[in-house]
């Protein structure tokens, strides 16, 4: 007998220059298994190369970064960070921050 399918969804969402990096505002990504956000991460900049400079995990980390995530509405620093596991039918918001002096 043959495996059921366990595959998940979950909505990315794009705002002010990464929609415009991205062509989209919304996308629907189908996931299979466990996946954390640093691996959807990881996975979007390789199907989307234009969202790298904006997305690069290292500078993500090591700097303040300039990127706003939100995970059902929770900024990802109240949650696990890179780590937070996604789960089907989560909504992940991506939003780009100008600092200025």
């Amino acid at each position: 007998m043959g495996r059921l399918n366990t595959a998940m969804a979950v909505t990315l969402k794009f705002v002010g220059t990464l929609r415009h990096a991205s062509g989209k505002s919304e996308l629907a990504l189908g996931i299979c298994g466990a996946l954390s956000l640093r691996e959807l991460i990881s996975k979007l900049v390789m199907e989307i190369p234009a969202l790298k400079q904006s997305m690069d995990l290292q500078r993500l980390e090591e700097l303040q970064s300039n990127l706003l995530i939100l995970v059902n509405g929770r900024e990802i620093s109240v949650l696990n960070g890179f780590e937070t596991m996604l789960k089907d039918g989560d909504e992940i918001v991506f939003v780009p921050v100008v600092h200025g002096g």
